[in-house]
């Protein structure tokens, strides 16, 4: 029943997605579409809702678990960013918007790029780290939870991932070919 939720919950999101730009662009109704795109964290509650209550049954607490805490984590740290990234597309394509904002390339706006890049990855993962734990709690002694321990690993582990690749562009920030200083020598001592 659970996996079957977040299927539903991923599919639902996609579809108030497109429904909530459908209006605020296609449509004409910027209010409405916006009201549409407000019910996606209402997707979540009821997942986790309907995973408490799985729990609360006398499920044992499985990967199925694991993944709904993941794939709510996912949506609070990056479905935010994710709505964005595609709202300016589709605004570009359809209504005749900007074209998106792309990432920066290279120097201190990409080290910058990278760590909010980061940082998003880490609340997500944080949050569903919390939600594991919230579910290891509730279900207490009586069962067993090392499948929500696996899943809490697999998040620090993305956390770490995430804390590397940013550390990187910190490290070693990505200059265009050539380096910082690669532009044409003048050409003035060439008459001399």
């Amino acid at each position: 029943m659970i996996v079957m939720l977040i299927i539903a919950c991923e599919v639902g999101f996609w579809v108030l997605l497109a429904g909530g730009l459908s209006l605020r662009y296609l449509a004409k109704m910027p209010r409405a579409g916006a009201a549409v795109l407000l019910l996606e964290p209402v997707l979540e509650l009821v997942l986790l809702v309907a995973t408490a209550m799985d729990l609360r049954n006398g499920a044992e607490a499985d990967w199925k678990h694991g993944l709904a805490a993941v794939y709510i984590g996912w949506s609070v740290g990056m479905g935010h960013a994710t709505i964005k990234w595609i709202d300016q597309r589709f605004a570009h394509r359809f209504a005749g918007g900007p074209p998106p904002v792309k990432a920066p390339k290279y120097g201190t706006a990409r080290t910058v790029h990278e760590w909010k890049t980061a940082g998003r990855w880490v609340l997500a993962a944080v949050v569903a780290m919390g939600l594991l734990q919230a579910a290891i709690w509730y279900v207490g002694d009586s069962g067993d939870i090392s499948s929500l321990r696996g899943w809490q690993t697999k998040m620090l582990i993305v956390i770490g991932i995430n804390l590397a690749i940013a550390a990187s562009y910190t490290i070693w920030p990505k200059e265009p070919k050539g380096g910082a200083g690669s532009e044409e020598p003048s050409r003035t001592f060439e008459k001399l």
